[in-house]
């Protein structure tokens, strides 16, 4: 049985959720885990939430004791009635037979058995196909929401006897002390809210079994500190981790390029290995909404040091990848391996207790990248110059070059300064890795070479007179997880202070500004705005009915597209960006993640891939209107976005990104269906893109 299983299995054998220290004892002692193996199924968000315990953790873990753990899954029960539902992505299973026992026996019209096909697909699918019938119902329990009596919110407002309840005593909800279910009710016994589930309480659970009746308040808990984690970010200081990994080309590390954004497939297609290079900066900042649909790596580190397995398909984490990355962070270092081993082990980073290997274990070679014989590979977050100065935890790359006494000295420092640095190499690279760059040092006149005269990614500078080369070296600067922790913090801290009113667009209501994220601001029918948004609606949606038109108002996102506004306009010698309103049709279920966190095609869906791989924009309602879909109030959900088309050419289904330009190696800004008559635009660039309104319409 696989880690993610067997951990999900010990869970629902102990009723659904374990303390920390709990689990790591038995999964160290019991079953015989690496700590990566469990550290990978721990942070899995689709498969376990945990809620921080009070206990002080032990120094280097992150992790106090008594957090617990618990068991988590998106399978569901289906609400549908036997025989009206063909296919679907739910269990098709008896609800009696789960929670209790059912009455109707062989006559009962809805299945019994999770052996036949359509249940043990699903249970296949979602990796459940191992769980005992118990252990599966345990785990259902306390996630699937229709198992369970619903707490009633208005008995837990008021100070009446049954608070602002006005069904009293006839109630079909639980009337019970909601945060004494969810563990942090702070009055205990003088509470004026039931602690117990009373005789009333007793006829909603009619034909469920002793057992869980018995267990009612873990099943409970449970099920809260799963929505706890579904409604806000999780308090436990490191969060989920991305799955593991399909095999992926080993690359040098100058050559990590950061993950282009457009290398993207939509979430039922495999992920391309561009992708899984990148790791979300919205979620080393604790809020990405995208959560286990985010196509890059979930890592709260901005660096992630993996080596292949012996299946030659799986990547796993390297237990002292902080030593690790701190080693490659010195230009000097040709492997991870100090000059004198030290005599004492070193610590694991999630798990102290647990200490590296001895001297003789095998070391990171960062020339051939490898460990051990076994290649090696460096995740990373984007390059600092590919993101506005603001963004905090991208990574700084700096560049190197080699002196005759065999010191590595960084371009634009040192007594001879160069008149290229880092930064300037690091853009050029990313732009252009073929490019040769002449520059200057002292009275010598050099050229830099990304590859050397074979294409081979060997970088080196070369002497115009003396024709001496010298090898050059690309190199991350260093942070350590205690510098992550002071960032984000001082990152918070700093937001509010870093944005001025006049950042934002005059007729933005200055009062609905928050430090991070968004605010939906409903605009009334007389509003300068609202009437601009439904004329270009009503514009090719005559007979659509307009039920609400909303501002997004996110500073954090507007300054990123003002950002990338201005370097579309240093490229365009000052001259103005060609933007415009454009329509993107979605449904409701992702509309706070694009609010939060922008379009990003992978997450989004596609709308087409006939001119490219990217997020497909329309110039008219109509057209998006194929693509919002109706929530249960039969009312369809329009996103209309100021994008930075720029210059345009016509698009195909292979581009992941805008072509070059003829006789020049800039690239176009976006891909269109006809550059005559565009009504299709592809943005492969979110930062190109601010999703200010959202219509809700019929």
């Amino acid at each position: 049985m696989a880690s993610t299983e067997l951990v999900i299995s010990v869970l629902c054998d102990n009723y659904g959720c374990l303390a920390f220290e709990q689990l790591l004892e038995l999964a160290q002692s019991n079953f015989g885990f690496e700590v990566t193996d469990l550290r990978s199924v721990l942070f899995d968000d689709g498969k376990i939430a945990i809620r921080e315990g009070k206990q002080p953790a032990a120094s280097g873990n992150m992790i106090r004791p008594d957090s617990l753990v618990v068991a988590k899954t998106s399978l569901r029960l289906c609400q549908k009635k036997a025989g009206e539902c063909a296919q679907c992505d739910c269990l098709h299973l008896c609800r009696y037979l789960v929670v209790g026992n059912c009455t109707f026996g062989a006559k009962c019209k809805n299945p019994h058995s999770l052996a036949f096909r359509h249940n043990a697909r699903l249970l296949k699918r979602y990796g459940l196909q191992k769980l005992t019938d118990k252990q599966l119902v345990q785990l259902l329990l306390q996630n699937d929401p229709s198992l369970l009596p619903e707490v009633c919110p208005h008995y837990n407002k008021g100070d009446g006897q049954f608070g602002s309840c006005k069904f009293a005593s006839g109630c079909k909800k639980l009337h019970i002390c909601l945060h004494f279910l969810q563990g942090d009710c702070k009055f205990g016994s003088s509470c004026k809210r039931q602690h117990n589930f009373d005789e009333q309480a007793m006829k909603l659970f009619k034909g469920y079994s002793e057992e869980n009746i018995q267990n009612l308040y873990k099943i409970y808990r449970n099920k809260y500190i799963i929505i706890g984690q579904l409604e806000k970010p999780t308090a436990v200081p490191v969060l989920p981790v991305a799955r593991t990994s399909p095999q992926q080309p080993v690359h040098q590390p100058p050559q990590n390029k950061p993950a282009s954004p457009t290398k993207s497939v939509t979430s039922s297609k495999p992920i391309t290995d561009a992708e899984r290079n990148e790791i979300c900066l919205f979620f080393i900042r604790r809020n990405c909404k995208f959560k286990e649909k985010c196509g890059r790596v979930h890592w709260p580190l901005p660096y992630r040091w993996q080596v292949l397995d012996k299946d030659g398909k799986t990547w796993k984490d390297l237990v002292n990848m902080e030593e690790v990355e701190k080693a490659f962070c010195d230009p000097s270092c040709d492997t991870s391996c100090k000059d004198t081993p030290a005599t004492t082990s070193v610590l694991s980073w999630f798990f102290p207790s647990r200490s590296a290997a001895s001297n003789s274990e095998p070391y990171v070679d960062f020339i051939r990248m490898t460990y051990g014989g076994s290649p090696v590979r460096r995740l990373s977050t984007a390059s600092s110059v590919s993101k506005p100065p603001y963004y905090i935890l991208t990574t700084e790359w700096l560049w190197y070059w080699k002196e005759n006494d065999g010191k590595w000295v960084e371009y634009g420092q040192g007594s001879a300064d160069a008149s290229i640095t880092s930064k300037t190499l690091e853009n050029v690279y990313l732009a252009d890795g073929d490019a040769e760059i002449p520059f200057q040092a002292g009275n010598q006149k050099y050229i830099f070479h990304f590859k050397d005269a074979v294409g081979n990614q060997q970088m080196y500078q070369q002497n115009l007179q003396y024709q001496t080369k010298r090898e050059v070296r690309r190199r991350p600067c260093f942070v350590s997880a205690h510098d992550v922790e002071q960032k984000l913090k001082s990152g918070a801290s700093h937001t509010s202070s870093s944005f001025v009113l006049e950042d934002v667009p005059s007729h933005w209501d200055k009062s609905a500004l928050p430090d991070l994220g968004y605010k939906l601001l409903l605009l009334s029918k007389g509003a300068k705005d609202y009437n601009m948004i439904e004329t270009l609606f009503k514009r090719t949606m005559p007979n659509g009915i307009i039920a609400s038109i909303e501002r997004i108002q996110n500073p954090s996102l507007w300054k990123v597209f003002q950002w990338q506004k201005e370097q579309m306009q240093k490229r365009n010698g000052g001259g103005l960006v060609n933007q415009q309103y454009l329509f993107y049709g979605t449904e409701d279920t992702i509309v706070d993640a694009i609010c939060e966190q922008n379009f990003d095609w992978r997450m989004c869906g596609v709308h087409g891939t006939a001119y490219g791989k990217g997020s497909y924009f329309a110039k008219d309602a109509s057209y998006s209107d194929r693509y919002s879909k109706a929530g249960g109030s039969r009312t369809k959900t329009m996103f209309v976005a100021l994008v930075l088309v720029g210059e345009y050419t016509t698009g195909s289904g292979s581009y992941v990104r805008p072509p070059q330009k003829a006789g020049s190696k800039a690239l176009y800004d976006s891909c269109v269906n006809s550059v005559s008559n565009p009504s299709i635009f592809v943005i492969f660039e979110k930062q190109q893109i601010y999703p200010e309104y959202l219509i809700k319409y019929r």
